[in-house]
C-alpha cells in the first residue's frame, strides 16, 4: 500500500510539472487538450502562462511536501488540489468545450487526485 501510495502521489506531481512545461513551452497545443483552445499569439499567451505557472508550482510544492513533511502533509494537499480539476470540469463546460474533455480528464483527474490523497492518508 505505501508504494503504490507514494508512487501515485510522485507521479501526480510529475504530470503537474509537465503540464507546466507544456502550457509554458506549447500553449497552443495545451490550450487544446485543456478543452478550451486558445490562441496563444494574443492576450491568451498570459492566461496559458499563468496556468503553466500555476501547474509548475503545485508539482514542487506537493515533491517537497512528500519528500520533507511526509504522506499525511501530501494527502492534505492533495484534497485541496482536487479542486483545481473540478473548477477545470466546470470551467470547460461553460466556455463550450467537449463534455468528454470535461469529464474524462478533468473530473476524472481529480477522482485520481482524491483517490491519491485516501492511499496516502492510510500510510
Amino acid at each position: 500500500m505505501t508504494v503504490t501510495a507514494y508512487t501515485l502521489a510522485v507521479l501526480l506531481d510529475l504530470f503537474c510539472l509537465f503540464l507546466a512545461y507544456r502550457f509554458l513551452l506549447q500553449p497552443g497545443p495545451a490550450a487544446a487538450g485543456y478543452g478550451v483552445p486558445a490562441d496563444p499569439g494574443g492576450d491568451a499567451r498570459a492566461y496559458l502562462s499563468i496556468k503553466g505557472a500555476r501547474d509548475g508550482a503545485f508539482g514542487v510544492v506537493g515533491l517537497a511536501l512528500l519528500a520533507f513533511a511526509g504522506a499525511h502533509a501530501e494527502a492534505w494537499f492533495m484534497v485541496g488540489v482536487a479542486l483545481v480539476p473540478l473548477s477545470d470540469t466546470l470551467i470547460v463546460l461553460r466556455n463550450g468545450g467537449a463534455k468528454a474533455v470535461a469529464y474524462g480528464v478533468h473530473f476524472a483527474t481529480a477522482i485520481v487526485v482524491l483517490i491519491s490523497a485516501a492511499l496516502l492518508f492510510l500510510v
